[in-house]
């Protein structure tokens, strides 16, 4: 293990907590505790109904910075880390970290993950585990498979276009940005990250990757593959229309809102063109005449060109400054969709 380096404190001693969902993880949970360095003011534990002794572990585990929330029913991983954060919110933290309880997250990246918050280059970072070679030959092929066409997706529906390993559990975010989050947007299942990130691009928040590698031993993943490949990609096409309509309509109108709305309906009605009157023809046995192939060839032309432009610009608008770091940031006004004693509602006594 590498040796855990300290945390550089650019002003004061920042509150930082560590949120960590649980779900049938006796086994584990116990060593990721005791891993988390002593720079982490508060642990938080969240057992999301486990029907092992997860809770008892945690429990019988003596550390004075140490908290188990129990909830009252299952909510899923998004569920429980939402109760997480809104505890932690409530004892004060600044920066608030979500580690998974399998122990695949190297707690010795802790500091790499929290110091660009610290130092207001970015409001929320995430793992990367595709720039470490070695340890990404270890990663199961259908996991990195599955990794990488999530990953494309992701970036077109969350606007983030320099991140990778959207899926990646391990993550940082600062308070001010967490409370100004819409709750009813973020999912509870293990479409958690992914709406996290559609959700900061609507603050305009900043996201950094940081690159860390994935250990993996005998503990099996506990998200399916053929389950994100099957409900991911539907909800990412509603992600990214959502984005479209508040990025280039409803908060915004510039040159790439033109280019959208000029080249997805050239786009559209060629290729509609062309497949009405290639059935025509199939069913008549005439060949379409040059001006119907051109009046179907020329608006692909230029919705693909149209549209490409867009997406161009799409790129270079990705969010570059930190919103925490900034006098006043977006809040959420809705006391209902806020983090405010969200863990009340869902926890035992």
């Amino acid at each position: 293990m590498a040796k855990q380096k300290k945390i550089k404190q650019s002003v004061g001693n920042p509150h930082i907590a560590v949120v960590i969902p649980a779900y049938n993880v006796a086994t584990h949970i116990r060593n990721v505790i005791k891993n988390i360095p002593p720079e982490i003011t508060n642990i938080i534990v969240v057992d999301d109904v486990s029907k092992d002794e997860t809770a008892s572990v945690v429990r019988r585990t003596r550390s004075k910075r140490l908290h188990l929330l129990k909830h009252k029913k299952n909510c899923g991983v998004g569920g429980a880390v939402l109760t997480g954060c809104s505890y932690a919110l409530e004892l004060g933290a600044e920066i608030i970290v979500k580690m998974d309880s399998d122990g695949q997250m190297d707690p010795t990246y802790l500091t790499a993950l929290i110091q660009p918050i610290i130092d207001g280059k970015a409001d929320y970072t995430k793992g990367n585990r595709f720039l470490h070679a070695r340890e990404l030959r270890k990663m199961p092929l259908k996991r990195r498979i599955g990794n990488l066409g999530l990953t494309f997706l992701t970036k077109l529906a969350s606007g983030y276009w320099n991140i990778f390993d959207p899926t990646n559990g391990f993550t940082a975010i600062h308070r001010d940005v967490l409370r100004s989050l819409d709750t009813e947007a973020i999912a509870w299942d293990y479409f958690f990250e992914t709406s996290m990130l559609l959700e900061l691009h609507r603050l305009q928040a900043k996201v950094m990757d940081v690159p860390m590698p994935a250990r993996y031993a005998d503990e099996p993943s506990s998200i399916s593959l053929t389950h994100s490949l099957v409900n991911f990609p539907g909800q990412l096409l509603f992600g990214f229309l959502k984005r479209l309509y508040q990025q280039y309509l409803l908060f915004d109108f510039n040159a790439a809102s033109i280019y959208f709305l000029l080249g997805l309906p050239l786009l559209l009605f060629g290729v509609l063109w062309g497949l009405i009157h290639w059935y025509i023809s199939i069913d008549t046995g005439e060949v379409a005449s040059t001006g119907t192939v051109l009046i179907a060839v020329l608006p692909i032309i230029l919705g693909v060109q149209f549209l490409t432009q867009a997406l161009s610009l799409d790129i270079h608008s990705v969010p570059q400054q930190a919103i925490h770091t900034c006098e006043k940031i977006p809040t959420m006004n809705n006391a209902n969709h806020s983090l405010t004693n969200y863990w009340r509602k869902q926890t035992t006594d």
